[in-house]
């Protein structure tokens, strides 16, 4: 039997269940952890903790679930330097964005797939986040699309079949003949690698007949369905997500009144993805509105080369705390619970008894600090599993 571990001294602990302390995120002051192996033990007062075979000492800091990053693009290669310079210059600029780093990506052999992968992934380890999704969606054809797929599997169970990204450009003139691809061939190999499927439901992409069978044919296939809805503009993506029983509708950022409340209603949680407004200067996703109509939040960095070039939880807790109308302790909890709602699971995004030992170790004494001190590296130490794995 692997030993327990006794995690003292914790001057804030998030644990994100009511029952065991204060508020939504069951905030217990002066605390201590119990982890027996993989799982959580005891959470609760350090007062009452029971004994345990080693001691672990936080010194005073506060102790958090590890992030829950329920959206990324990291099977990549190449990057878009120049397109986010000419973007934040103010110059226009024709190249081809997703198609540039499709092109790289069908260019890379998989030993430098998987290299960026893990280099990314690390990254966001050593900042907190222990549990991640990530997607294909770079190669669109039925070979690069399944090779992304098995490289990520080899590192996350949370993978996302994402072949209708952009309707591939090998079929500009027969964007039908690319869904039936998607939805035929490339599904059938894409599918045993995956647990999910997306579709990027936007003008200029997939509309919502198309995205409907995508998804169905998909769920089909065993895949539950999630979607990119109503980033760019007003769409039916939302409202598609909700009837299809998605588990996220992501970016949420032009909705109507139906839209909010159909998410409301649902259990498909909307998850808000502020790097790509803050790297694009688009509008921010209204948070508060959502909230305040009862809708299940995450946050997620999107994390890919062109639109949100970010591995970094802290810093998208900071923006919305800043600029979509969130109170510190609900971003925190969207970037934890949050993400597992998003993701459908209840095993991690909460430091309570039988969830999976995963967390973080911050050097400031309150979650808050992780909006009140942007930019600074605040993560100490990362456990996974009942290990510490950084820091």
């Amino acid at each position: 039997m692997a030993p327990t571990t006794l995690i003292t001294g914790i001057r804030t602990l998030v644990t994100n269940d009511p029952a065991l302390g204060e508020g939504p995120l069951g905030l217990v002051e002066d605390a201590a952890l119990v982890l027996d192996g993989e799982a959580v033990a005891w959470a609760g007062p350090a007062a009452q903790a029971p004994a345990a075979d080693r001691s672990v000492d936080a010194g005073g800091r506060a102790v958090i679930p590890g992030f829950v990053d329920s959206h990324s693009h990291l099977v990549f290669a190449g990057d878009r330097t120049a397109e986010f310079n000419a973007r934040m210059s103010g110059r226009s600029y024709t190249a081809g964005g997703i198609r540039t780093t499709v092109a790289a990506t069908r260019a890379a052999s998989d030993a430098e797939l998987e290299a960026n992968l893990v280099r990314h992934l690390g990254e966001a380890l050593r900042q907190g986040t222990t549990t991640f999704e990530t997607k294909s969606g770079y190669g669109l054809t039925v070979e690069d699309e399944a090779r992304a797929l098995r490289l990520a599997a080899a590192h996350t169970d949370e993978v996302t079949y994402l072949g209708a990204h952009i309707v591939s450009p090998d079929f500009a003139e027969d964007p039908a003949g690319y869904v039936e691809l998607v939805t035929g061939a490339m599904l059938d190999a894409c599918a045993p690698h995956a647990r999910w499927i997306d579709v990027f439901c936007e003008k200029g992409a997939f509309d919502g007949d198309q995205a409907r069978a995508i998804l169905t044919a998909g769920r089909a296939k065993g895949l539950l369905p999630r979607i990119h809805a109503n980033q760019l503009s007003y769409g039916p993506g939302v409202q598609l997500a909700v009837e299809l029983d998605a588990a996220s509708a992501d970016h949420c950022t032009h909705l109507t009144d139906a839209d909010v409340d159909a998410l409301a209603q649902g259990r498909t949680v909307a998850t808000l993805l502020p790097g790509a407004e803050f790297s694009t200067r688009a509008a921010w996703p209204d948070a508060r509105r959502l909230l305040d109509a009862g809708a299940t939040v995450a946050l997620s960095t999107d994390c890919n080369p062109g639109s949100s070039y970010t591995s970094s939880m802290p810093f998208c807790i900071a923006l919305a705390v800043r600029d979509m109308g969130m109170t510190p302790d609900e971003a925190l909890w969207s970037a934890t619970a949050g993400g597992a709602a998003a993701l459908r699971r209840t095993d991690v995004g909460r430091l309570a008894p039988g969830a999976r030992a995963d967390l973080a170790v911050l050097d400031a004494p309150s979650h808050v600090h992780l909006a009140y001190r942007p930019g600074v590296p605040l993560v100490r130490e990362v456990w996974r599993r009942g290990e510490r794995v950084a820091g």
